[in-house]
């Protein structure tokens, strides 16, 4: 039967990759590499360098699936997002039936770690109840963005006996959740946090984390918020992409 792995492979760092992960790359047969544009090449090269740094003694390929284009203003978030799955599903579908072979491994390497704001488990999911190919999978946990922050800020995401969340920042644009005090925010394309009215807050900011990219900013969100706004801007209109995850921390004396 076929295989497929499903392989986080950290934030960007070809260091954060865990030796669960080489040794998970070394069974593969074929890598099925969703290609996002030219704009997000980086993203692309960086998956084809950890394989020729980690693979051994063994041959494989890659399969190029095209990532279907997405409304990035929809009417309904819900509805776009649902659709572009939708798109992606079929997309996935059609590879692992065609390109791998019925006793082959293939494997989907995913920035970060798959269980944290990535699709690809779910559309795999859903591949596997719809029954067209039949497949066994398993995931292999990578560093996260989350984590790659807190090193690169020598923080810990939350206090003594207190809670974190993990959100969006579609969701931060609304303002900071009442019963807690430290929010990891992630997806933010529109600098949430600039919506942010209270004053007591810190934020641990860092885009391209793990990387020789990386750019980092902390300090009283009052006084950073256009700073980050501007650095972000200007980041993105260098590289073409940008992936950036913050913290943002109430004071403890509020």
């Amino acid at each position: 039967m076929r295989k497929l792995l499903i392989i986080g492979i950290g934030a960007g760092n070809p260091d954060h990759i865990t030796v669960q992960a080489i040794n998970a790359l070394n069974l593969v047969d074929a890598f099925f590499v969703v290609d996002k544009g030219a704009e997000k090449d980086d993203l692309v090269r960086l998956r084809r360098e950890l394989c020729a740094r980690y693979i051994k003694n063994r041959s494989y390929r890659t399969v190029d699936i095209q990532d279907p284009a997405r409304d990035r203003r929809p009417p309904s978030y819900e509805e776009a997002v649902k659709a572009w799955h939708a798109e992606r599903l079929a997309a996935y579908e059609e590879a692992l039936l065609h390109e791998l072979g019925d006793d082959e491994c293939g494997a989907f390497l995913v920035w970060g770690d798959p269980s944290l704001y990535d699709s690809t488990l779910r559309i795999v999911d859903q591949i596997a109840a719809r029954g067209v190919v039949a497949f066994e999978h398993e995931i292999i946990p990578g560093i996260t963005s989350v984590q790659a922050l807190a090193a690169a800020h020598k923080i810990a995401l939350n206090r003594v006996g207190g809670p974190i969340e993990i959100t969006t920042g579609r969701r931060i644009a609304e303002g900071l959740p009442e019963r807690v005090d430290d929010v990891v925010v992630m997806l933010d394309g529109d600098c949430g946090f600039k919506r942010i009215a209270e004053s007591d807050v810190e934020i641990y900011w860092g885009a391209y984390l793990g990387t020789e990219d990386e750019i980092l900013r902390s300090g009283r969100l009052p006084d950073c918020a256009a700073d980050i706004e501007r650095v972000r801007r200007e980041a993105r209109a260098k590289k073409g992409w940008i992936m950036d995850t913050y913290l943002l921390r109430r004071s403890p004396d509020r």
